[in-house]
């Protein structure tokens, strides 16, 4: 099992930034990858970033160039910068990890809670 919490959201100015964390607990080294997807009212939840445990990232073309994704593997945490904030990116964003179990093979998903990020002038 594993436990997910999302800190670092809030209110930004189009053209700021803000960094989000997602701290993890319980089986952490079980876990294979992280990500962050976001949901914006009225759509669906999109993937905004993944970084995989050996630190191998993918990005939506949306927040290339202005999101970055890290990942602590000790400390179960992981980080996404953004930069260049636009009103587009105004969500939810939530915390996701992977763990994929081999014996059976099976993929579990864990959710944090989620964190609002708003980008209004």
């Amino acid at each position: 099992q594993v436990q997910l919490v999302e800190s670092g959201g809030g209110l930004v100015q189009p053209g700021g930034s803000l960094r989000l964390s997602c701290a993890a607990s319980g089986s952490i080294s079980s876990i294979n990858v992280m990500g962050w997807y976001r949901q914006a009212p009225g759509k669906q939840r999109e993937l905004v970033a993944t970084i995989t445990t050996g630190g191998i990232t993918n990005f939506a073309d949306s927040v290339k160039g202005r999101f970055t994704i890290s990942r602590d593997n000790a400390k179960g945490a992981m980080y996404l910068q953004m930069n260049s904030l636009k009103p587009e990116d105004t969500a939810i964003y939530y915390c996701n990890a992977v763990v994929i179990s081999v014996v059976p093979l099976k993929r579990n998903d864990y959710w944090g809670q989620g964190t609002q990020v708003t980008v209004s002038s």
